[in-house]
């Protein structure tokens, strides 16, 4: 199930995000990017409608997803 993100409290969204972005450790190649930054790229795509919060009702786990991953 999709969750609005305009309807997470803002420091639980910015939790939410990081806690993303630390675990997917995603190598950005030879230009190092700040967490800050991380954080942003990822608020920018859920703004856009790029990138969704999932709530999984079975695993009972919040997740960030790419658009196009979720409605596979």
């Amino acid at each position: 199930m999709i969750i609005p993100w305009q309807q997470i409290a803002p420091d639980t969204l910015d939790n939410l995000i990081k806690e993303f972005v630390l675990r997917e450790g995603t190598d950005y190649g030879e230009n190092e990017i700040s967490l800050d930054d991380k954080v942003a790229q990822i608020k920018a795509q859920l703004e856009t409608g790029e990138a969704v919060v999932v709530f999984s009702e079975l695993h009972e786990t919040v997740d960030i997803q790419l658009r196009r991953q979720f409605n596979r």
